[in-house]
């Protein structure tokens, strides 16, 4: 009888990519113990680690990072497929895909500040829209938004300003 044996080869992007998101899901896991002042209102820690990501590496990196982040998140914090996981996961890709179109636009006006703010909101709207959808079959969720979008002003906004200085400073994780 033989063996059959599959070999995987690890990259070192597979690692730096995995040494990221072991980054960002400790932050997602810390994040899990502040206390919140509204269900569903966090500061999204972990996307400080994706807005370094997306502009050390690129959005395929920030991608591929915040993708762990949420699955793995949710498994160690035994939210996986409970509905804060179909919001998180709604949240994260309505981010991705703004992050994507961010990216196009012109770097000289538009940094880590701008970028988190477009994340910031897409992640909301991905949420609401999931949300009502989903779990609130009525337009009565809408009424939240401004308090979900000032969240998002204020989290985006700090949460950019954070980036953009651990990407200037030098100290930002990710140096392979």
């Amino acid at each position: 009888m033989t063996r059959s044996v599959t070999e995987l080869t690890v990259s070192r992007d597979d690692t730096r990519i995995a040494r990221l998101a072991a980054a960002a899901i400790a932050l997602t896991v810390a994040e899990a113990a502040i206390p919140l002042p509204l269900p569903g209102v966090k500061p999204g820690l972990a996307n400080i680690v994706t807005l370094v990501v997306l502009w050390r590496y690129g959005w395929r990196d920030a991608a591929w990072v915040t993708l762990l982040r949420v699955l793995a998140g949710s498994l160690l914090l035994g939210q996986f497929l409970a509905p804060g996981f179909f919001l998180s996961a709604a949240g994260s890709i309505a981010s991705l895909i703004a992050l994507g179109l961010g990216q196009h636009l012109p770097r000289r006006w538009f940094g880590p500040v701008s970028h988190s703010l477009l994340a910031a909101f897409a992640h909301i709207g991905g949420q609401l829209t999931v949300a009502r959808l989903w779990f609130v079959p009525h337009d009565g969720v809408f009424y939240l938004a401004p308090v979900f979008l000032t969240a998002a002003w204020v989290f985006g906004l700090s949460n950019g300003l954070i980036a953009a200085h651990l990407l200037t400073s030098g100290k930002a994780p990710g140096r392979t």
